[in-house]
């Protein structure tokens, strides 16, 4: 079965000239023009992944994210008109995993799809254990004191590979190569939102994290256990 992507843009244009280019991709477009007919479609159809356009009429892109991703994990995309800086990090923070900004280049955006698709935890078949976490990357889940903490499948995947590293630096060039399958040259928001959203979930205190640590000017390790 083809990939199924819902597009949520509003613009006619650019919504056909997307779904044209993503079919000759050997893409199933589903389009949507607001973000109360995407939420419709996604209800009543199963789709792969959402390419949400954050400036719709009526419901807005990032109302629309977050009530994608309390939905569960499917894989979002936003496209922006700008690389504002808050603009993209408020895309981020309701929920998006990654984002591409106009003009949209289809070939980039395949890529950029089939990436996110592709992501799987290392393969770590007997599990481990991780300042209180239990980790089963076989079943893509995280306990802690055998209550399931919720992770989309970005957050999950930023988690094993920091936890595979055991305690070693993982630079940012590295996760985002590894976790997104590309780089943004110059640009660490999308990382840095990701990790944020992460210690919300993993951290007993997101405010000072004692187990995902920033190494200032690198990346990012796993605390050692003690």
């Amino acid at each position: 079965m083809p990939t199924r992507v819902l597009l949520v843009e509003d613009d006619a244009m650019i919504s056909e000239a997307l779904s044209l280019a993503l079919a000759d991709e050997d893409f199933d477009v589903l389009a949507a023009a607001t973000g109360e007919d995407g939420l419709d479609l996604l209800d009543s159809t199963a789709v792969d992944v959402v390419l949400l356009d954050l400036m719709l009429p009526g419901i807005d892109g990032l109302t629309v994210c977050r009530s994608v991703r309390e939905r569960g994990d499917l894989p979002i995309i936003v496209i922006t008109a700008r690389t504002d800086t808050q603009d993209v990090i408020a895309g981020l923070e309701a929920g998006a995993d990654d984002y591409v900004t106009k003009p949209l280049v289809a070939g980039e955006l395949a890529a950029r799809i089939r990436a996110l698709l592709r992501r799987a935890a290392p393969a770590r078949p007997a599990g481990f254990s991780l300042g209180g976490l239990e980790i089963r990357p076989d079943e893509e889940a995280v306990h802690r004191d055998g209550v399931p903490v919720h992770l989309t499948r970005t957050e999950f995947r930023l988690l094993t590979e920091l936890a595979a590293a055991e305690g070693k630096v993982v630079t940012r060039e590295q996760l985002l190569q590894r976790v997104w399958g590309h780089d943004y040259f110059g640009d660490t928001r999308l990382l840095d939102v990701h990790i944020r959203r992460l210690r919300r979930k993993v951290e007993p205190d997101p405010d000072s994290p004692s187990l995902v640590l920033t190494v200032r000017g690198s990346g990012y390790r796993i605390a050692p256990e003690p």
